[in-house]
């Protein structure tokens, strides 16, 4: 029994919290304080220094507590807990994905230097890119899931900017269109422009894979970052984001959060704590029901295309990184109506039990259009290159009955005004 190595779900309830030290809690009590005392002076002193990187910690020494802004029993118990699931050295639990997002990039970057980036990525991560990161000086390059890393290696090349890049951010599975970024072939180009005095990092947003179907550490990433709004928190009822990664990249990173002050509050990981527990039944029956509700869609004369990475042909290029860089189609389904705009928000009018809402990896299904809602700041012609259409609707399945899901998007089609004459063609041709 020793040496037996329990499932991550199996420690989801225990991992890194004493009850002893609660009272005997069997759950970890929110600690609501904002500073914590210590037994001496000297003591105070030791916590400083680790906690502002004056020295290393020993090898048995833990980084004592001191001030909810540096750490917090509810903050650590989560972070280690999350580590489980990346096999990372470390994790940093902030109060939004975006915060997450925004304080690795701001540490990995500076004045002058350039940022290659997978397109298309979440509005809010293209708005930081292209709008804020230019006001400070830092450069973005963007690429596609079709480039080749010889493609990626002549692009960085013919920029001249070759010896100012300085970190690859990629999001896959890429947000709404399901396309797949080989993380291998990202570490490869990091390597390939590295150098003894500047080495190249690798982010990655496994935000729509969670941290139950794909492990991008394992790939070669130096940093997974997730909105742990989504799955993690899973109830649409919080907003974190979380960052992991080994040892030495993790203490930039939540060395900067400690100076940013954004980390998230006890109460936010005390909820955090509670999803982990049912991360894995939410997100196995999650992707169970995508499954139906894709093929659903695939077959119905309404739709033109669907997105969905249990559909993708087998031999092609994104099968081959699926196969190898995932464990799960997901639950993410984007989709073309026959149509246009006119045509998507008809068919989310007619939504009775899926939601129109933003956001995904809740308990309840939510669909939205994304080119009028969350990749609305996004310039309608990179839009255009993205496959990112004005008929593409993007839904995030839920733990609902499947029959029941497919019911509602039937009969919400059905209203579309393009499957009216679909229906009306089908029967005269017969």
């Amino acid at each position: 029994m020793k040496n037996y190595k329990f499932q991550p779900e199996s420690l989801m309830m225990s991992h890194g919290y004493k009850p002893e030290l609660s009272e005997g809690s069997i759950k970890p009590p929110i600690f609501q304080t904002s500073t914590f005392v210590f037994k001496s002076a000297e003591e105070g002193k030791a916590f400083f220094e680790v906690a502002y990187g004056i020295r290393a910690k020993e090898q048995t020494e833990e980084l004592g507590l001191i001030y909810s802004r540096i750490n917090n029993p509810n903050l650590e118990i989560l972070e280690d807990r999350l580590c489980l699931w990346d096999q990372a050295d470390d994790c940093a639990v902030f109060e939004s994905g975006m915060s997450a997002i925004s304080t690795v990039l701001l540490e990995f970057l500076k004045p002058g230097d350039v940022l290659l980036y997978s397109s298309p990525t979440y509005g809010g991560t293209d708005h930081f890119i292209q709008h804020f990161l230019t006001k400070i000086g830092v450069e973005g390059i963007g690429f596609n899931a079709e480039d080749t890393k010889e493609d990626i290696i002549n692009s960085i090349l013919k920029s001249g900017k070759k010896d100012q890049l300085a970190m690859i951010y990629i999001e896959t599975p890429a947000n709404p269109t399901n396309a797949l970024i080989d993380i291998e072939v990202c570490r490869e180009v990091a390597d390939y422009f590295s150098t003894e005095e500047r080495e190249i990092k690798v982010a990655v947003d496994n935000t729509y894979m969670g941290p139950l179907w794909s492990h991008p550490l394992q790939h070669g990433a130096d940093v997974v970052i997730y909105s742990a709004t989504k799955y993690i928190g899973g109830h649409s009822d919080l907003i974190a984001g979380a960052v992991l990664g080994n040892a030495e990249v993790m203490t930039r990173v939540k060395t900067l959060r400690t100076f940013l002050g954004n980390m998230a509050s006890p109460h936010t990981c005390w909820l955090l704590l509670r999803s982990l527990e049912t991360l894995k039944v939410r997100m196995e029956q999650q992707m169970r029901n995508a499954r139906e509700v894709a093929q659903f869609l695939n077959a119905h004369p309404a739709i033109e295309k669907v997105n969905y990475l249990g559909l993708l042909e087998e031999g092609s290029r994104a099968y081959n990184i699926y196969i190898r860089q995932y464990e799960s189609p997901g639950a993410m389904i984007s989709f073309d109506i026959k149509g246009g705009e006119k045509e998507a928000f008809q068919f989310l009018n007619q939504l009775k039990l899926i939601k129109l809402a933003v956001s995904l990896g809740s308990t309840e299904s939510l669909a939205q259009h994304p080119a009028s809602m969350t990749h609305i700041g996004v310039d309608p012609e990179v839009r255009k290159a993205m496959g990112l259409t004005d008929k593409m609707v993007r839904i995030s399945v839920g733990v609902e009955n499947a029959a029941d899901l497919i019911h509602d998007i039937n009969q919400a089609l059905k209203q579309v005004k393009t499957f009216e004459r679909a229906e009306a063609m089908t029967a005269n041709a017969i």
